[in-house]
C-alpha cells in the first residue's frame, strides 16, 4: 500500500510498500553482482600494470582507512564510492578533468573486488562503455605483488 503526502510547502513524500506491480522482481544481492558483471571485461590483478601503460585511468573506491591500512595503489586516482558517477559521467558539470574521454578504459578496484563490478555497471549505463573492474580488487593485486616478491623491502 502507497501513502503519499504534499506538505504546505509543495514537497511531496510516499511511504511505499513495494508489491508487484511496484517494482521489477527483487533480486539478491549476489543475483544483482552476477547481472552487472555479464558486460564487463574484468581485469586480472597481473595485467593492472599493462592496462594503465596503455592508458586506462584506474580508480581507488576504497575509503580512506582501508588505503591508511593496506596502502595506496600506485597510479590509481582515488574517488570516494559515494561520488564516483558524478566525476565520471561525462555529462556531469562535477567530472573530473582527467575524465574527458568516454570511450577511455577505465578500471574501479575496491578492496576485494565487489562494489567495483556494481560500480563499473554503472559506469557503463553512464555511457562509458569500456568500464570495468579488477577482479579480487586491491587485496588480489596486493597479494600477487607479495606472491612475486615485489613489495620486499
Amino acid at each position: 500500500m502507497n501513502q503519499s503526502h504534499i506538505s504546505d510547502e509543495g514537497t511531496a513524500s510516499c511511504q511505499c510498500s513495494p508489491g508487484p506491480a511496484d517494482s521489477p522482481a527483487a533480486l539478491t544481492i549476489n543475483e544483482l553482482l552476477l547481472e552487472s558483471r555479464v558486460g564487463l571485461v574484468r581485469v586480472h590483478p597481473a595485467d593492472l600494470e599493462r592496462e594503465m601503460a596503455a592508458g586506462a585511468l584506474v580508480v581507488d573506491t576504497r575509503p580512506a582507512d582501508q588505503r591508511d591500512r593496506d596502502g595506496d595503489l600506485p597510479g590509481a586516482v582515488v574517488i570516494d564510492r559515494n561520488v564516483l558517477e558524478w566525476r565520471l559521467d561525462p555529462s556531469s558539470p562535477h567530472r573530473l578533468p582527467i575524465a574527458n574521454d568516454p570511450a577511455r578504459r577505465i578500471v574501479v578496484v575496491c578492496n576485494e573486488g565487489y562494489s567495483s563490478s556494481l560500480a563499473a555497471h554503472t559506469l557503463q549505463r553512464l555511457g562509458l562503455a569500456r568500464a570495468t573492474d579488477l577482479i579480487g580488487g586491491f587485496q588480489a593485486w596486493a597479494a600477487l605483488r607479495k606472491q612475486s616478491g615485489l613489495d620486499q623491502p
